[in-house]
């Protein structure tokens, strides 16, 4: 993350003495980026955080991938999904994958468990419900609308907290995400440009202690995944400071960037990814042109696949074609897609959207997953044509 933090106790000067009341010595980490030169945060704790009794090799739940073959848009409908018993991050059901990035949803109902990802940044997107994310930077509480990102092998636990289960698209890069550079200076300040800024960004703010022994963590790694057990439980941690933790950005705080005529996705962008771009689409006046059109024109963008999760209100360009709440569409590169028949007509006039939406921009094809197959809708691709449905 753009800027520094400072929570709980750290001494004035790093890599010095910092001493427990009982005169040993906290253990100090350095959790950081591309080799020491990047982004990076150094906490203090307890224990030694390298400190583990056992280690074993873990299955995880299985995951395939189809090609999305034959080409054509699809249409997803997660709430078909559902199920109870599952948490944040084990019960996730993959839709959408490739070498870049998966893509999951999940209605959870119970705690996860302790979790490290070694191979990339997560970013979450809560449609409904609540959440707390549990780390050894603290809790950070999460509510319906917040992307949260977690970074690169941050042992982590999400906790539903609400009365609800907490229904949560889950974005898992093969790399870090953050805001486009874009929006941020040479020091890592967001610029006046920018849908969002530093006053919209929440991180951890008291550090979160628990004891135990013996602790489990699962974790998933280039080779596969194994199960750590610790001597000590990682949120053992008495302060940190630096850039890199935990933060949560709600999208309703994203400004939107509207102009005469329509205006194409970049201006939608919130974050980007190792070759993906994350977007938010959220209530706005739109174009005032006197003759502007404004739902989007037909567009073929060649070197990507467009997969967009509908989070709230109307999608005016998808108006007739079956979309609703916790719908995704996935427009692959190959296929030219745009308004539904009607829809341009209809928006003539039209001065302010009241749509949600998170969109994922991929520049590799996305596969199709397991759980894909059980909740696509097959009339969606002849939507354009309106044939009988089937």
């Amino acid at each position: 993350m753009p800027y520094y933090r400072s929570v709980g106790e750290v001494p004035r000067k790093r890599h010095t003495q910092f001493r427990q009341p009982d005169g040993t010595l906290h253990t100090e980490e350095l959790m950081g980026q591309e080799g020491f030169s990047a982004d990076s945060s150094l906490l203090y704790h307890r224990h030694a955080p390298t400190a583990i009794v056992a280690a074993e090799a873990y299955d995880p739940p299985a995951v395939t991938r189809v090609p999305n073959l034959p080409l054509k848009p699809r249409h997803l409908r997660t709430h078909q999904l559902d199920h109870t018993g599952a948490d944040p991050i084990l019960g996730r059901r993959y839709l959408l994958a490739n070498d870049d990035v998966r893509i999951a949803y999940v209605s959870a109902d119970r705690p996860s468990p302790l979790f490290r990802d070694a191979t990339g940044d997560h970013c979450l997107y809560l449609e409904s419900g609540s959440l707390r994310v549990e780390s050894p930077f603290g809790a950070l509480d999460a509510v319906a609308g917040d992307y949260v990102i977690i970074p690169t092998s941050t042992i982590h636990r999400l906790v539903p907290t609400g009365d609800g289960p907490a229904r949560l698209l889950a974005v898992e890069a093969a790399g870090h995400v953050g805001p486009p550079k874009r929006y941020l200076s040479v020091r890592g300040q967001f610029l006046e440009h920018s849908p969002y800024c530093e006053r919209d960004v929440r991180g951890p703010d008291t550090p979160l202690l628990v004891d135990g022994s013996d602790v489990e963590v699962l974790v998933r790694h280039r080779r596969g995944w194994t199960r750590h057990v610790y001597a000590h439980h990682p949120f053992d941690v008495v302060g940190w400071d630096g850039h890199l933790y935990p933060w949560a950005f709600s999208i309703h705080d994203f400004e939107p960037i509207t102009g005469r005529i329509h205006q194409p996705p970049p201006v939608h962008q919130t974050f980007q990814g190792p070759n993906f771009v994350i977007c938010s689409f959220v209530p706005r006046k739109v174009d005032y042109h006197p003759d502007a059109i404004p739902v989007p024109y037909h567009h073929h963008n060649v070197d990507s696949d467009e997969m967009l999760f509908y989070t709230g209100g109307n999608y005016e360009a998808r108006r007739g074609s079956g979309i609703g709440q916790g719908s995704i569409s996935l427009h692959p590169s190959g296929f030219t897609h745009g308004p539904q028949p009607g829809a341009a007509e209809r928006s003539i006039g039209v001065d302010f959207f009241d749509e949600l939406a998170v969109m994922v921009d991929t520049f590799r094809p996305l596969d199709l997953c397991d759980a894909a197959t059980e909740c696509e809708d097959p009339a969606y691709a002849w939507t354009w044509a309106r044939p009988a449905a089937g």
